[in-house]
């Protein structure tokens, strides 16, 4: 045996003679030998040299500052991490939803990476199989005519079409030429062509396939069909949305009617252009204007009869707060006048920023449940309010006239807090600040601090800024400021949870107060900011959603317990017209609007009083009535809230015009030939 099992070799074993010691062993001359000794000091130190990362190196750092400074640094690295994630979920909701909105891609509702990525390749004519095979390969002709015969059923205009055909040929002229040359029939080309144009203005039963092509790849042609397409026709065939007009000036302070014969004018109007009815504001100031429990309606009964003769119907907006602005003009309504001089004793019964200034909009939510009203609670002045209105116009309720009442609950009739009142020097797009410094408020902050376990957080921020600060400009609103430590959190959640109470409240006896009938909630539209990571606007107004948080859930999980309509404020504004105040419009528009569809609440909509231009009204009716929505989603109906009064105002009345036959939809052309023929 020439080698031992230990490697070694036969000589050292059997010859005593040997150089080396017996007790010293030679290692094998193929095993690798290990390196000098002073290489290897090398790399001890370079080994000790070495900085742990990542983790690793909080642990280590954690080792050597002691145990309680690593807990915190534990602590800091977890809440990093948090907020990491939470960023990252927020981008990935908003490219979803982007895609869902303007690609008509169909994500399922927790859609990951994977989804996306086979929703585009397919987009892009990939064929992607179950188990992730993808490759490429020309659809059948047939598969194509199917394809373009289900379109022109399906709600997407022909107008989108055009458009999506202007991208694609200014993109990729060649390569679409290419495609439809080698892999489409002269069946299939037609089946495209047809999909591109007007159905109703094209004849296409002998359309030639190169005349067809020649007329896709013409951009410009195209982008002129684009301009001078008729709007009107393009929503022929959508769902039906009644309309609403508006009545604004109609009763004075001593709940009179003004001018009887201009009201006649403007309703002939209204009725001339087909509109299904009219809202009015009943105004809390003027009903109990002078004593408590007190209530005069004699104005607006002479004002619903003349409603009644013209046979429109009848929505009411039972107002609690006060009007006038630079939208108003002469007309201006305040709070009952019992109730200011309450107010002069005290003035905690109003909200107040920080500064402690007084907004007499509306009335605190912190004395919802406070007896400091003449003995009465603000809840039960507005249920006493309600039960008066029900019982004076029941026989306009038996007989259907009046359809829905809408509840006033804030600022300008809307579910908000009043954090950008003009008087106090608010300009947008500034941020607002918060209104929770009356005492009855603060009385409430202290209590849920206390019950939290942390009394010092009983306080509002103290570097949120002023009305007209810009976000990155406060310590709290900037990106990855205080809005999101462990205080700013509860803050929050505290302040939206009192409006949510506010509204709980209110609706609870509202349903008592009218049983049957529609009740409507009005919901703002606060836009600025809403690209922010806090989206600060939103947040002083009460709804706690920035983007790692959906701040409308909780609020519509209310809504939806009271079965109400929500009315949504629509400004009509394009992302790309405001670009001073990171403003999202459109983005806050898809997220109120799925998030209240998605509860099955009934949506409607009411135009900005800024907003009265054709290209907003448009941009309105696309959102009334969205053409890429498999669930045939759209507005209960519309409230058209005009500039001036229509007799004043020709504009006035031809947007009005415009309007209503868009949102009439399929019901359009009966209507106006029944219309015609009276």
């Amino acid at each position: 045996m020439n080698s031992n099992a230990g490697g070694f070799s036969d000589d050292l074993i059997n010859n005593p003679q040997t150089d080396h010691p017996p007790d010293v062993l030679l290692p094998h001359p193929h095993l690798p030998q290990p390196p000098p000794p002073q290489q290897q000091q090398q790399q001890q130190h370079q080994h000790q040299q070495r900085r742990p990362r990542g983790f690793a190196a909080t642990a280590a750092a954690a080792a050597t500052a002691g145990p309680g400074k690593g807990k915190r640094e534990r602590e800091k690295e977890k809440e990093r991490t948090k907020l990491r994630e939470r960023h990252r979920r927020a981008i990935t909701s908003r490219m979803l939803a982007g895609l869902r909105q303007y690609g008509n891609f169909p994500l399922p509702a927790r859609a990951d990476m994977n989804d996306v990525l086979a929703a585009l390749a397919r987009e892009a004519g990939w064929t992607v199989e179950a188990d992730g095979t993808t490759y490429r390969q020309s659809p059948p002709p047939s598969q194509l005519a199917t394809f373009s015969a289900r379109s022109m059923d399906s709600p997407a205009s022909a107008a989108s079409l055009k458009s999506y055909g202007v991208k694609t040929t200014l993109d990729s002229q060649p390569s679409a030429v290419m495609r439809m040359d080698e892999s489409l029939s002269p069946a299939s080309l037609d089946s495209v062509v047809i999909a591109e144009k007007d159905p109703k203005s094209v004849k296409y039963g002998n359309a030639s396939p190169i005349n067809s092509v020649i007329e896709c790849l013409d951009a410009e042609q195209l982008i002129h069909d684009v301009s001078s397409v008729d709007h009107q026709n393009v929503f022929t065939d959508t769902e039906f949305v009644p309309v609403y007009v508006k009545l604004d000036g109609t009763i004075n302070n001593y709940c009179q009617l003004v001018d009887q014969e201009v009201v006649r004018q403007e309703l002939n109007h209204i009725k001339s252009l087909n509109a299904d009815g009219v809202v009015v504001d009943c105004w809390w100031g003027i009903v109990e204007g002078w004593n408590p429990q007190r209530y005069v309606w004699s104005g607006y009964r002479e004002l619903f009869h003349i409603i009644r003769e013209f046979k429109l119907k009848l929505q009411v907006v039972l107002a609690f707060h006060e009007y006038g602005g630079n939208d108003s003009g002469d007309f201006s309504v305040s709070l009952p006048q019992w109730v200011l001089e309450i107010g002069k004793e005290n003035e905690d019964i109003f909200f107040a920023d920080r500064e402690g200034r007084r907004n007499t909009e509306c009335l605190s939510w912190g004395i919802d449940k406070e007896r400091v009203l003449k003995g009465r609670t603000a809840i039960e002045v507005y249920f006493d309010l309600m039960r008066s209105f029900r019982t004076e116009f029941d026989d306009f309720f038996c007989e259907g006239l009046i359809t829905a009442v809408e509840i006033g609950l804030g600022p300008n009739g809307e579910l908000k807090y009043p954090s950008f009142p003009e008087r106090m020097g608010w300009r947008y797009p500034g941020v607002g600040e918060f209104q929770c410094y009356d005492k009855y408020l603060q009385q409430n902050l202290r209590k849920a601090a206390k019950m939290r376990g942390h009394s010092f957080w009983a306080r509002g921020p103290d570097n949120a800024g002023q009305y007209n600060s810009r976000p990155h400009e406060t310590g709290f609103f900037c990106e990855r400021g205080d809005y999101d430590s462990y205080y700013g959190r509860f803050f929050l959640h505290w302040y939206a949870q009192t409006l949510m109470d506010h509204a709980d409240s209110v609706l609870s006896l509202a349903n008592l107060a009218f049983e049957e009938a529609n009740i409507i909630v009005k919901v703002p539209a606060v836009y600025w900011w809403h690209k922010t990571a806090s989206h600060a606007a939103e947040l002083t107004a009460g709804y706690y959603n920035p983007t790692n948080q959906d701040g409308y859930s909780p609020v519509f999980e209310v809504l939806k317990r009271h079965s109400v309509t929500l009315k949504f404020v629509c400004s009509g504004l394009h992302s790309q017209e405001i670009d001073e105040s990171s403003a999202d419009p459109e983005g806050l528009n898809w997220q109120v609007l799925n998030s209240a569809w998605d509860r099955g609440i009934a949506v409607a909509g009411e135009n900005a009083p800024s907003c009265y231009d054709r290209d907003g009204f448009m941009r309105i009716v696309e959102m009334a009535k969205p053409r890429n929505d498999p669930d045939r989603h759209h507005f209960s109906f519309f409230v058209y809230h005009q500039p001036s009064s229509l007799v004043q105002s020709t504009m006035g009345f031809s947007e009005l015009d415009f309007v209503i036959k868009c949102m009439r939809g399929k019901n359009f052309k009966r209507n106006f030939s029944r219309l015609s023929d009276e």
